[in-house]
């Protein structure tokens, strides 16, 4: 695997990883019946970003 291939993997693990916790995150927040928080929506938001940055990946065929 050359060093831009690592970089790559590197990165999509990093933004998994990102994405599981913030689901969790924003999991916990709806549980506390704190979904109208700034902090909610922030995170709300970051899923979203998340989620496409995941999105392109398959797009592209990187990920499964």
């Amino acid at each position: 695997m050359t060093e831009r291939e690592e970089k790559f993997e590197k990165m999509l693990q990093a933004v998994q990883e990102q994405y599981a916790a913030t689901v969790e995150k924003l999991a916990i927040l709806k549980d506390q019946d704190k979904t109208k928080t700034a902090t909610y929506r922030q995170l709300l938001g970051d899923k979203l970003m998340l989620q496409n940055i995941l999105s392109l990946y398959r797009i592209y065929g990187l990920l499964d």
